[in-house]
């Protein structure tokens, strides 16, 4: 018999068909957030679920008992939303989809630093309103991004990748933060810095764009105290995990002119965001898009699939995390 899975949210056209083919599946058709008494029956009934970042597994939500899932094989690299430590106890493996997502994720941290540098979304508003007078000297001057300096959290995949970018596109100086050290050939190519604290990046950024992990180790890992510690005509870039910014300090930075603006892709506890935040100007927003490209979720699907593929074959899972 297939092995009977659950697809928590609508994935790519061309990766359901494959997973219809190769398994039991069932699929979200309303392609709604499933509620918490959803994805608890749905370790009863299923030998694997395969969740995103829209699905909130803490520990509540894994039944005690007549658990039947072996296998959470996560729709995204990030798995901050799902409690490891829960997962493991029931005897789950948990896999998430690295790599195949850098690209593109790194293309929206650069689009947030130009639109919010350039002024980008304050621009488009103003033509759409009907409100813009024509050219003059004065008008909605923004932030020079050539020749800046890019500050990254976290010099992982995503992170050299944006830095690479910005490096090598806009002649930007590197500076980085990494709990590890990171010494190889891409950092040289770019003439990265490392530097010992956040701080010391925070203080010598132009721009700062966060890649660091989400969860009770990075939370609020930006706070009002970093904030503060950064140059009032810099910018923070966000397109890690919402938990690792702390919003209302953010808001207040931004209110305040502690900073000079922002550009956001996740949110904590999205897909709400803080009304404050809305009506800012200093501030990008976007919904979520990093890997939202036909290719990379069709790519990310696939890594899904290969992880589903091989364990329910008794192989090792390529990308096990727990």
């Amino acid at each position: 018999m297939k092995p009977r899975i659950l697809v928590t949210r609508r994935w790519p056209e061309a990766v359901e068909r494959i997973l219809a083919d190769r398994f039991d599946t069932t699929f979200n058709q309303n392609d709604t957030p499933l509620t918490a008494s959803q994805l608890s029956d749905a370790f009863r009934q299923f030998d694997a679920v395969l969740p995103t970042v829209s699905d909130k597994l803490p520990a509540s939500v894994f039944p005690q008992a007549d658990v039947r899932t072996k296998l959470l094989a996560n729709f995204g690299v990030g798995f901050s939303h799902i409690d490891i430590d829960a997962a493991r106890a029931r005897g789950m493996t948990v896999t998430n989809t690295p790599g195949v997502l850098t690209d593109c994720t790194a293309d929206i941290a650069l689009s947030l630093l130009l639109a919010v540098a350039r002024r980008a979304g304050e621009g488009e508003r103003q033509l759409r309103a009907g409100e813009w007078a024509g050219w003059c000297p004065t008008h909605m001057i923004g932030a020079k991004v050539s020749g800046k300096t890019i500050g990254i959290i976290g010099m992982g995949r995503i992170g050299k990748a944006t830095a690479r970018r910005a490096h090598f596109g806009f002649d930007m100086k590197v500076v980085f933060y990494n709990r590890s050290k990171v010494d190889d050939e891409a950092v040289s190519a770019m003439g990265a810095r490392q530097l010992a604290s956040v701080e010391n990046v925070l203080a010598e950024a132009d721009f700062v764009s966060l890649h660091c992990p989400g969860g009770a180790e990075n939370r609020h890992l930006i706070n009002a105290a970093r904030l503060r510690a950064m140059k009032p005509s810099a910018f923070l870039i966000n397109t890690a995990r919402g938990d690792v910014v702390d919003q209302q300090a953010l808001v207040d930075a931004l209110e305040s002119g502690t900073i000079a603006g922002a550009g956001l892709d996740v949110y904590d506890g999205e897909p709400a965001v803080p009304a404050a935040l809305l009506r800012l100007e200093n501030v990008v927003l976007l919904p979520h898009l990093g890997s939202a490209t036909e290719e990379t979720r069709v790519a990310m699907g696939m890594r899904a699939v290969d992880n589903l593929t091989a364990f329910f074959e008794g192989r090792s899972v390529p990308d096990r995390v727990a």
